[in-house]
């Protein structure tokens, strides 16, 4: 037994194994934090399905019915038979301008917190006539007095009010659902007709107040398309397929205009059929919240092999320049409470702030681990020791999580410095008679 004791070299190879060995329970609390965040996407889930989902107005556009011909077979005298088959014309407006004001509310879920929103948006603009000759369909098979006017709305729960349609100078009422799902398969439509003769521009406005969560998006079917929002919202991320063109964000909250021309979309002004998938094009705001406490933690969770090799490897060089002999059942029970730093943290953050709830761990962590080892050196210096520089390894993953864009950055100058400690540090070390000189240290 004491040669196993001074034989550092077979210390140095136990010392590995339990560090990899503590990378298991590590990878425990990787699928733990992933337990934690999908109950809380069924908890929002579960209130977006009685509030109303994340939104996307699509539209307007107007879908026009036509027949045309299509090969059935041949008859018996070798003859092409023609059936007629219904299809529509989708027409989309020359101008879209939507103006819209968001007002977010916190909602929770036992410990979950949601973000829903009621939006307000007033929708105009103008539709110039199709040019059916792009279209190759002759105007006797178009059936021009059922034209329908169409929004398309990912979910119809969240709509408040009703919704009246002021059309060319005329009133009309929306109907739920949608009569064609070649550009949208949720929304309203309203049966409004056309006169081919008229070569006018077609106006429209109306007023639609939603409900929904999270995110609310747009596409832009407009030939010229304006967006803008207002929000008290002071927390947004605005994402999609295009950016806003100016947006201010503040402490009381934020203001996002787009503008978006036919040009920087890839689907016409009008086709028929199903020929394209608008909803490529759409963009718009996420309401953020302030914290993701679940991703700090995976993120945090990922450094716990360094939170074990650093720390393991400072009691292994303790052993060697200050001929201090710590068992390998010490190293588990200090790799164990290390581990617990990332459990204590994932549940103190899901009623904590994150950055309270790290520092919390961080204190119960250094405070039982700084406890044990003042307990097995009985060196009140070598305790302080170590105490200090885990101390300055917590604030350096602290400082990392803070600045996430140079995390790289900053992680790979820290491990850089603690690789050139290490370095300096050993560099008398004489390994080769290093087990000679544990053994006449005992003598």
């Amino acid at each position: 037994m004491k040669s196993i004791k001074t034989n550092l070299y077979f210390k140095l190879g136990t010392i590995i194994l339990i560090g990899i060995l503590m990378l298991i329970p590590a990878s425990m609390i990787e699928s733990l934090i992933n337990e934690r965040e999908l109950i809380h996407t069924e908890a929002i889930r579960e209130v977006s399905s009685k509030w109303g989902d994340e939104q996307t107005v699509c539209g307007p556009f107007i879908s026009i019915p036509y027949y045309r011909y299509v090969q059935s077979g041949t008859d018996k005298n070798q003859e092409l038979n023609m059936i007629k088959v219904k299809d529509f014309i989708h027409l989309l407006p020359k101008q879209l301008n939507i103006e819209g004001e968001i007002s977010p509310e916190r909602r929770y879920r036992g410990i979950y917190e949601i973000v829903v929103y009621q939006a307000k948006l007033q929708i105009s603009g103008s539709f110039d006539q199709t040019r059916f000759a792009e279209l190759d369909i002759q105007p006797e098979d178009i059936q021009f007095d059922k034209a329908v006017f169409t929004v398309g709305l990912n979910d119809l729960r969240g709509i408040e009010n009703e919704i009246m349609l002021d059309f060319n100078a005329s009133d009309f009422s929306f109907n739920p659902g949608v009569l064609s799902n070649d550009v949208v398969g949720s929304g309203i439509h309203a049966l409004v007709g056309l006169n081919p003769t008229e070569n006018t521009s077609l106006n429209f406005s109306f007023n639609l107040d939603i409900k929904g969560s999270q995110k609310l998006y747009f596409t832009p079917l407009g030939k010229t398309n304006h967006v803008s929002v207002t929000s008290v919202w002071s927390n947004p991320s605005f994402n999609g397929a295009f950016l806003p063109d100016s947006r201010i964000v503040s402490n009381n909250g934020f203001k996002a205009e787009w503008d978006v021309l036919h040009l920087n979309r890839n689907y016409p002004q009008q086709w028929t059929g199903n020929s394209y998938a608008v909803s490529e094009s759409s963009f718009g705001v996420d309401l953020l919240l302030p914290v993701d406490n679940y991703q700090k933690s995976h993120r945090t969770t990922r450094y716990a092999i360094l939170f074990i090799a650093f720390t393991f490897l400072v009691f292994f060089f303790i052993e060697v320049l200050k001929s201090v002999f710590i068992h390998p059942v010490q190293y588990i029970l200090v790799g164990i409470a290390l581990i617990v730093f990332f459990t204590l943290l994932l549940s103190l953050s899901e009623y904590l702030p994150f950055n309270m709830a790290y520092i919390v761990s961080v204190i119960a962590t250094l405070s039982l681990v700084a406890a044990y080892v003042k307990a097995i050196l009985k060196n009140n210096r070598l305790t302080g020791l170590i105490t200090g520089i885990l101390f300055i390894l917590y604030s350096f993953i602290f400082v990392i999580l803070q600045l996430q864009d140079f995390a790289l950055l900053i992680g790979s100058i820290g491990i850089f410095i603690i690789l050139a400690l290490v370095m300096y540090f050993s560099r008398k070390i004489d390994w080769y008679h290093l087990n000679d000189n544990v053994k006449d240290e005992i003598m």
